[in-house]
């Protein structure tokens, strides 16, 4: 069977981990049909958008996608294309499993837990303003909707994945409406998975318990903006954002990318680190039903990682993307 798959490209080194993402999956055997597409910066010039509207009907077309890092400007210039793509395709949960690889440096050994994020609101919904010249305003969105299906889908998941335990993620002691109404949708969906356990943390003590005991926590869910906090702040617990997966999910179409940016400064050069978006990789095969191709590749990855020798340089290795690619390929042949 063929999948018909868009691809994202990116920008910076968006193209060179996804390149060596793609080429192990077809060393894998996957048969894939590559939808190519181009956004970003670089669409620009060339469309007069970063996001044009050919990439939002072929993710919609083919329901799957695996896209590259895209630059977002800080402060100023066009809003965030990932934001975009997930406002607009209703990408409701982000997904960051975060796992320790043996033998790679790291603050913690034996994390295994996933983060859920709400995607769609928060105060990433974007809705602000200049008060004055002196002040600016930025409203936080939360519905209940929202929440419901966001504390549904963790609560789902840990199920499916015999996890034992689901963690809400607020600040409902300040943000008594709109962190509680989040708080109060879990505490409604936890009654109905009687045999998950339930907490909640207050975020600033969540970062605090993060990196004393990562390995207390099997599945945490958050509203938009914590959830993109603590994604990062776990990815360090482990070795950073190198190592992190993420993927979008909504009813109907699934994308996937790395969590890391696109790091202008070293694109071309050939050393980037591919492992977020070959992970990135694994989770889109598992959600296509391409079971035993991606643990072919979780293996391989474990195999090629425990030599010192064969990681890239950012992990105190001397191999490029390309030549990372190439090990992990003899692995999975």
């Amino acid at each position: 069977m063929a999948y018909d798959i868009t691809l994202i490209p990116g920008d910076g080194i968006g193209p060179e981990v996804i390149s060596a993402t793609v080429d192990i999956i077809e060393a894998v055997g996957v048969d894939i049909n590559w939808d190519k597409v181009e956004a970003g910066a670089n669409t620009i010039e060339t469309e007069g958008t970063p996001l044009p509207d050919y990439v939002i009907n072929s993710i919609k077309k083919n329901k799957i996608a695996l896209k590259g890092p895209l630059t977002t400007p800080i402060g100023q210039g066009f809003r965030s294309v990932n934001v975009s793509l997930r406002k607009k395709l209703d990408l409701f949960a982000n997904i960051r499993p975060v796992k320790s690889f043996n033998g790679i440096p790291s603050l913690h050994k034996d994390v295994d837990l996933i983060i859920v994020r709400e995607n769609t609101e928060d105060l990433y919904a974007g809705v602000e303003r200049m008060i004055d010249e002196n002040r600016a305003e930025s409203i936080k969105i939360i519905t209940k909707k929202a929440s419901e299906r966001i504390c549904r889908y963790a609560f789902q998941m840990a199920r499916d994945l015999n996890r034992k335990k689901v963690t809400l993620v607020h600040k409902a002691n300040i943000m008594k409406l709109s962190d509680g109404l989040f708080l109060e949708s879990g505490r409604k969906i936890a009654k109905d998975y009687p045999d998950i356990e339930f907490e909640e943390v207050i975020v600033d003590a969540m970062s605090m318990k993060l990196v004393q005991f990562p390995q207390d926590y099997d599945v945490i869910v958050a509203p938009n903006l914590y959830g993109d906090i603590l994604s990062d702040l776990a990815a360090g617990l482990i070795g950073g954002l190198g190592l992190a997966p993420s993927a979008n999910i909504g009813e109907e179409i699934a994308l996937f990318e790395p969590v890391h940016g696109s790091a202008l400064d070293i694109s071309n050069k050939n050393i980037a680190n591919p492992i977020s978006a070959i992970l990135s990789g694994v989770l889109m095969l598992k959600h296509i039903g391409q079971f035993d191709a991606a643990v072919k590749i979780e293996r391989a990855l474990s195999v090629v990682l425990k030599d010192e020798a064969n990681r890239t340089m950012d992990l105190g290795g001397k191999q490029g993307t390309k030549e990372f690619a190439e090990k992990v390929i003899e692995k999975v042949s």
